[in-house]
């Protein structure tokens, strides 16, 4: 299944998920304009967890902010910035400007912990917004559980844009990491080098947070086009 838009609408212009969505784009197209110099951007900026377990410091923290706006690749990038235009302004909306991007970033630093926690020894660098993405998912879940997501879902030769209810969308979206992680920890496995543990971790991370700020009755319907 992949969403493609939900039926909210916003209060207020959510400035900073566009802001967010516009330096993702932007760090990737200076790696794309410097790939001849990708291997010393990567060794810099992206976030290795043995680095983070031999020494916490500010440069390896900040290779942890860095990694959240690093992309590896176009399609990795446009599915991150689907999910974040998507969902992102509706949870801004809900927490407000500041606190929206302070739970962000907090939700890729919650993410990048797990990652390290499972994989504390990997020398594989980590880039990507996916955590923080996940966090904002998870928020999303919890505001907006009877929101309708159209969704595009192809079976085969068989495609149809359905109405789906977000609680389907995101449940069945953690229920792929969480296997997925799980399939991680056998050595045997081939999942691909995502970092399923930092999925699970930011989404788990935006369920608390959600739960935390969910909205009263009066207050939780949603604004519909």
């Amino acid at each position: 299944m992949i969403p493609l838009k939900d039926e909210i609408r916003t209060r207020r212009v959510p400035v900073v998920n566009y802001l967010l969505i516009l330096v993702n784009v932007g760090v990737f197209i200076y790696q794309y304009l410097n790939v001849a110099k990708m291997d010393t951007i990567v060794s810099q900026y992206a976030m290795v967890p043995a680095n983070l377990t031999a020494a916490l410091n500010r440069d390896t923290l900040k290779t942890v902010v860095m990694s959240m706006f690093m992309h590896a690749g176009w399609l990795h990038l446009l599915g991150n910035m689907l999910y974040l235009w998507i969902f992102g302004d509706n949870v801004e909306d809900r927490l407000g400007h500041l606190a929206y991007l302070n739970f962000y970033l907090a939700g890729g630093f919650i993410a990048a912990a797990a990652h390290v926690l499972f994989n504390p020894h990997s020398t594989v660098p980590t880039v990507g917004a996916s955590g923080a993405i996940g966090a904002v998912l998870g928020a999303y879940l919890v505001f907006y559980p009877r929101a309708r997501i159209y969704t595009f879902i192809p079976i085969g030769f068989w495609a149809r844009l359905r109405l789906v209810p977000a609680v389907v969308v995101l449940g069945l979206w953690f229920v792929l990491q969480l296997f997925s992680g799980f399939a991680s920890l056998d050595a045997k496995a081939d999942v691909g080098g995502t970092a399923f543990w930092a999925h699970i971790g930011g989404f788990l991370f935006g369920l608390l947070i959600g739960f935390l700020f969910k909205p009263n009755k009066s207050e939780s319907d949603p604004r519909r086009f």
